[in-house]
């Protein structure tokens, strides 16, 4: 089953000025979307501006929602409030989520829930720390099994894309090589299809998320399942264009 590539950008939470934002969606135009999805996801403050602003039917994906909608929930967004705005798309789960915000694998499985009930698609992390990929890859897919054993009976390969983030490589200018890349994505497509169905793990979607940019993203591209990237700091960059081109060509 041929799987169109999708690569997003991770702006995080940057940059730290409104008059920046141009220049940054400029990349996101610039990407040809013929053959791969793209999308954009934006710090929160920027989402309705990059709405305005996006051309090339790229898609804004806010980087986090809640897990019940509308009320009582201080610093945090809906999907209906989305929906409103006309975003399709939505990122949860993300390692600095898990960390820094304490995000659990059951909050993130009723978010998505959440999500899929109200019409949206969903970008799901999920990915492992240093310690874990040091002991091996049974260590690394212990870590990844327990972040999908919750969402198991809601991946729809139509609704929702896996973004494998090996934590120890964001940010940190250390990539994983495209032979690990490939041996976690691959081993992540056999236990969905162990678990979920083989229809299932052929369909689904399985972006890299580990420091991603121009040099290493044709290598990359060219391993059968990467499915495509979830870029942080190159997506702020105009390399940006170039990623997206690289896995484009293997189609």
């Amino acid at each position: 089953m041929a799987r169109r590539p999708i690569v997003g950008g991770n702006w995080k939470c940057n940059p730290d000025s409104m008059s920046k934002l141009d220049e940054l969606i400029t990349n996101i135009n610039n990407c040809d979307t013929s053959k791969c999805d793209v999308y954009v996801s934006p710090s929160p403050l920027h989402v309705t501006y990059c709405m305005d602003k996006v051309t090339n039917g790229a898609h804004v994906c806010p980087q986090n929602c809640n897990f019940k909608g509308c009320g009582a929930y201080t610093g945090e967004m809906a999907v209906e409030q989305m929906k409103d705005l006309k975003i399709g798309w939505v990122l949860i789960g993300h390692s600095e989520r898990r960390e820094y915000f304490a995000e659990t694998d059951t909050m993130l499985a009723q978010k998505l829930k959440y999500i899929l009930d109200a019409g949206m698609k969903c970008v799901f992390c999920i990915g492992e720390k240093l310690p874990e990929r040091e002991k091996g890859l049974e260590a690394t897919m212990a870590v990844c099994i327990s972040q999908l054993e919750q969402i198991k009976g809601l991946l729809d390969p139509e609704k929702v894309v896996i973004a494998y983030e090996p934590v120890w490589a964001i940010g940190t200018g250390v990539t994983a090589t495209a032979e690990q890349a490939q041996e976690t994505h691959a081993a992540i497509r056999k236990w969905i299809a162990g678990n979920v169905s083989e229809e299932c793990a052929a369909g689904i979607r399985i972006q890299y998320g580990g420091s991603a940019n121009a040099k290493n993203a044709p290598e990359l591209s060219a391993c059968p399942d990467i499915d495509g990237f979830l870029v942080g700091g190159a997506s702020l960059k105009p390399e940006f264009v170039d990623i997206v081109a690289a896995i484009s060509a293997t189609q």
